[in-house]
């Protein structure tokens, strides 16, 4: 299909759709543990979901015109079409784009703070804030090797903790432990993505993790991630959780078959592989937010 400069399918094209599992998977943890701790709350936990899409898709448009501006996303990019590398959509509309997304999320975020008091302030600045530094700014973290840092932390900690927290008012030790494996999943789709762009990365002066430790770092770097993400819930029932937790076990078969593929993949070989790693965040979150709700029903 023919996308044309300025069109609905640009915009899409730009957002990128296909990231928002990793915008909803923690949100549904985050819920679940909610739930366990007697606190779930409807309108908290769709505010919660919906800003974190927006917050994403701000980002993402964030994403395309920073790259652009510094010349990452150049004709040899072996990922998805950039809208602003592209020609579909000029700076000047990305930035339009990213403040109405960053905006909308702040109304969410307002409902928030009238739900769950001022600590979601802190977390709204902090979101945004890190959506528009990864890759702007005079020092983008994901240009000097802390992108991995950040999603763990933010597509962890902070989106699985705080959505706990607006719909209990504090955050259960449950969401603590369950934000290490989304986490992880998270921080791998992003392995695969720098493992893919390695070598343009490194030409263009974008120092991801990917690019300091190299093609074999990043695969076991990757390997490591999925082995975290299982292992968690297995620790939680051998220290007396109910054995619901372990409903995303169903998923290492998967998990693993992955692993073997991304350490026999380069270039665009792994523009799929990065695609089934978002699908297996979101299965293994899911079937992880039921085994909660199962588990303390």
């Amino acid at each position: 299909m023919t996308v044309t400069p300025g069109s609905r399918a640009a915009w899409l094209l730009a957002a990128r759709p296909a990231t928002l599992t990793a915008a909803a998977a923690p949100v549904a943890v985050g819920t679940a543990c909610a739930y366990a701790a007697g606190g779930f709350a409807v309108g908290p936990a769709l505010a919660a979901l919906f800003g974190a899409f927006l917050i994403q898709i701000g980002t993402n448009f964030a994403n395309d015109v920073f790259d652009d501006a510094r010349g990452t996303d150049g004709p040899a990019r072996l990922g998805p079409t950039r809208a602003a590398a592209a020609g579909l959509l000029t700076h000047a509309q990305l930035r339009l784009g990213m403040a109405i997304a960053f905006g909308l999320a702040t109304a969410c975020g307002a409902y928030l703070v009238g739900v769950a008091g001022w600590p979601v302030v802190a977390i709204g600045v902090a979101s945004v804030l890190s959506g528009i530094a990864y890759t702007g700014g005079p020092w983008p973290l994901g240009y000097h090797g802390l992108g991995d840092v950040f999603v763990l932390g933010f597509f962890g900690f902070v989106a699985v903790c705080g959505t706990a927290f607006v719909q209990v008012g504090a955050v259960p030790v449950l969401a603590w432990w369950l934000a290490v494996p989304v986490g992880a999943i998270a921080t791998a789709v992003l392995v695969v993505n720098n493992l893919r762009d390695r070598v343009g990365d490194s030409l263009s002066g974008k120092r991801t993790l990917a690019v300091r430790l190299g093609r074999g770092g990043a695969i076991a770097e990757y390997a490591l991630l999925l082995v975290v993400a299982y292992a968690v819930p297995g620790v939680r029932v051998l220290a007396g959780d109910p054995a619901w937790l372990l409903l995303p076990w169903l998923t290492a078969g998967w998990g693993g078959q992955l692993a073997i593929k991304v350490a026999g993949a380069d270039g665009r070989v792994l523009n799929p592989l990065l695609g089934a790693t978002a699908k297996l965040l979101l299965a293994y979150s899911l079937l992880l937010a039921l085994g909660v709700v199962l588990a303390w029903r």
